[in-house]
């Protein structure tokens, strides 16, 4: 298992250290010295929220929403290859659904949001805003699965869910609005329910490592840790080391047969055999947008990775004194058309309020991965000048090379991203076998990386036992790729006298990720994590 220490969004404290400003759009905090103040920053100054009047909830913008939609073009055509089919259900759930599953809703019970009036009148009965939407889409389920040829049913629904968070909001990562898409599928047996799982957890990854360029691990949660009412939870996890805090990425979970009992999803097998179907359900969020945002941001702002940029080249005109404006402004036209019609997302800033200087770092801000520069010189060497965002280097590059130069560049910066952010996550795992290593380890910020015997007592002794003075070790999950563990390794370490001595005679039989605190999922048990940023 790993664990983290520390909050996401949090680090490093400290007093506020201003960075110098080459122009009025410059950061006030280091990334460094300030996590919490300097990525509230970046999501407003980058343009991506607006804050709201009501607390916990954002506006998002634009960049933001753009971003949403690239990583959701992605996952919406991968998941009608296997055979997904879009609903839309409800955004309200009678009380008596929604308590019918009781293990279920037991961990969002406290956020749950209600509606008791309409007008000035008091509704007869209040109706529930869904945090989830298992009670509200079982019954229906129920009514349209009658025989083995009604399965499998598979459906898919983007929307919006509501959980009223009482802990600090952060943009992205903890909100009591939030989007997501969620995906609920029944199956006639246990091996179709348990290959989605994984067919789903894959997909999360790619959109994690393949197009936001964050590392993750894939693996199974604890049973402390997994969904609520289901049979077992996997999930991606990643993590933020200038925190030392892991974040739950996204999660698919098989969830057996207990939903099908609690709400009678019954199906005639092909023999005339009343059966119960086995379910699943999976989830990812706008969660994701602050996690690329931490992994990747600096002290000029947003960085974006290429595939979901927006805009993957802005081009600016250099127009100096006594230059042919006309012809500046013509050639930087001609290279976003140029762009354009290669399918690379290119744009020109054509504001002429603003200096070269000041549109440099309002882009840089916003993170767009390449910036063209035109002015007179260039024109007369019919080349333009590509600044990289990610790492600031300077090329020259002909225009009858510009397609393939720019779309080499992109491939360039995507990779650069990823493997900068790999060995970033890769330097802070620590593998560990003993309770002194591990301690040790939590205190100095590592993922931990810990010999496991998945024991639900111990690791809520695990807890117990770091809350005060280390942030409550967590586990992240167990994964899938496991090292090789010390032949006779005992699962003993670190244990309360109270586990029993028979039972201190396990041996450990996997390794686990822990990390203290971790960031969590709106998708999980526990009430989503509620200790994240306390």
């Amino acid at each position: 298992m790993s664990t983290s220490k520390g909050s996401a969004a949090k680090g490093g404290g400290g007093k506020k250290k201003e960075v110098k400003k080459e122009t009025k759009l410059g950061m006030a905090y280091r990334k460094d010295d300030n996590f919490g103040e300097w990525y509230s920053e970046v999501v407003v100054n980058s343009e991506m929220i607006e804050y709201y009047d009501i607390s916990g909830c954002y506006i998002l913008r634009p960049w933001a929403m753009e971003i949403w939609e690239l990583m959701k073009e992605f996952f919406d055509a991968e998941i009608k290859k296997l055979k997904l089919k879009p609903y839309y259900f409800p955004l309200f759930v009678t009380e008596n659904v929604l308590q019918k599953e009781k293990d279920h809703i037991e961990g969002f019970a406290p956020e749950v949001a209600w509606v008791t009036k309409s007008g000035k009148s008091d509704l007869e009965a209040p109706i529930a805003i869904r945090p989830t939407s298992e009670t509200v889409m079982y019954p229906y389920f129920s009514k349209w699965i009658r025989s083995h040829r009604d399965l499998p049913l598979r459906c898919n629904q983007w929307c919006n869910v509501v959980r009223w968070e009482f802990s600090n909001p952060t943009p992205f990562i903890r909100s009591r609005e939030f989007l997501w898409q969620e995906g609920h599928t029944a199956f006639a047996n246990k091996e179709e329910a348990d290959e989605e799982v994984l067919q789903i957890l894959e997909l999360y990854r790619r959109i994690y490592e393949e197009f936001l360029a964050v590392p993750v691990s894939k693996g199974r949660k604890s049973e402390v840790e997994k969904f609520a009412g289901g049979l077992y939870t996997t999930s991606v996890e990643a993590f933020i080391p200038n925190t030392g805090r892991g974040i739950q990425g996204a999660t698919s979970h098989c969830l057996g047969q207990n939903f099908a009992k609690m709400f009678d999803i019954t199906f005639e097998n092909e023999k005339g055999v009343r059966e119960m179907v086995w379910q699943n359900s999976w989830a990812y969020t706008t969660r994701s947008i602050g996690v690329m945002v931490m992994t990747h941001g600096d002290d000029k702002g947003l960085v974006l990775p290429p595939k979901v940029a927006p805009i993957q080249v802005i081009v600016i005109s250099v127009p100096y004194k006594d230059a042919d404006t006309t012809a500046i402004k013509g050639a930087c036209e001609s290279t976003v058309y140029t762009l354009n019609q290669s399918g690379i997302r290119a744009d020109q800033d054509t504001r002429e309020n603003y200096s070269p200087g000041w549109k440099y770092s309002h882009w840089e801000m916003k993170g767009v991965p390449l910036r063209i520069e035109i002015g007179p010189k260039d024109l007369a060497n019919k080349q333009v000048r590509i600044v990289r965002r990610d790492n600031g280097a300077k090329v020259d590059i002909p225009v009858t090379n510009l397609v393939e130069d720019v779309k080499v560049l992109l491939d360039e910066i995507q990779k650069n991203l990823f493997k900068t952010a790999q060995e970033r996550r890769d330097a802070c795992v620590q593998v560990v076998s003993s309770w002194d290593e591990f301690t040790t380890a939590l205190n100095n910020k590592r993922l931990i990386l810990a010999p496991w015997c998945d024991e639900e007592e111990v690791e809520k002794d695990v807890k117990a036992r770091t809350k005060g003075e280390l942030g409550a070790a967590k586990t992240l999950c167990t994964p899938f790729e496991q090292p090789e563990l010390p032949e006779g390794l005992r699962s003993d370490e670190g244990r309360s006298k109270a586990s029993g001595a028979e039972r201190n005679q396990n041996q450990a039989n996997q390794s686990c990720q822990w990390t203290s605190k971790d960031a969590g999922d709106h998708y999980s048990s526990e009430a989503w994590e509620r200790e994240y940023f306390q």
